[in-house]
């Protein structure tokens, strides 16, 4: 027969691997909400630019004014779900911390903690679930609006035909629709 305390220590560990994943989600969705920051500061800033009266005589100036008009609110959106999965990432962390804390406290008192730690450790995997799912609606989101920008480069090309050649905007156009 195995010795219970290690029992109870393997039992405390298990939680630990879910805890591993849910604090990468975390380190890579926190460099996600950077970048979403350090774009809208971009977006803003060109903006200014083509507000001025030199940026209004830049070739598309209107359109490209457009586009940032347009991905405003689908970064405030990526912002929004990237915030709410960190929400979840971290609830999953502290239900999972608190499920090894209950099982190694029922064993250090002698009681049954009963299925109490299964509940918790289940709504903490099932918060991480929900986690990666905002995650990957938040990824198509990003790939849709550089989409749009890359969209418009290829007009912007067009509109400067003499740095490209037809048969590459060609391409491009076509990976685009992809």
């Amino acid at each position: 027969m195995a010795d219970p305390s290690l029992q109870v220590l393997t039992a405390m560990i298990t939680p630990a691997v879910l805890i591993s994943g849910a604090g990468t989600l975390l380190m890579s969705t926190s460099s996600r909400l950077g970048r979403v920051t350090d774009r809208v500061r971009q977006l803003t800033a060109r903006f200014k630019v083509l507000v001025t009266e030199d940026g209004r005589q830049e070739g598309l100036a209107r359109e490209e004014k457009r586009l940032i008009v347009q991905q405003l609110p689908r970064l405030a959106r990526r912002s929004c779900i990237i915030v709410r999965a960190m929400t979840a990432l971290y609830l999953a962390v502290a239900l999972l911390v608190l499920t090894s804390i209950l099982i190694g406290g029922s064993a250090l008192l002698g009681q049954d903690a009963g299925l109490l730690p299964v509940v918790i450790a289940i709504a903490g995997a099932g918060s991480l679930a929900y986690g990666a799912l905002l995650l990957s609606f938040e990824t198509r989101l990003s790939a849709s609006t550089t989409r749009e920008e890359m969209k418009f480069l290829v007009s912007l090309g067009e509109h400067y035909a003499g740095l490209y050649d037809e048969q590459l905007l060609r391409e491009v156009e076509e990976n685009l629709r992809a």
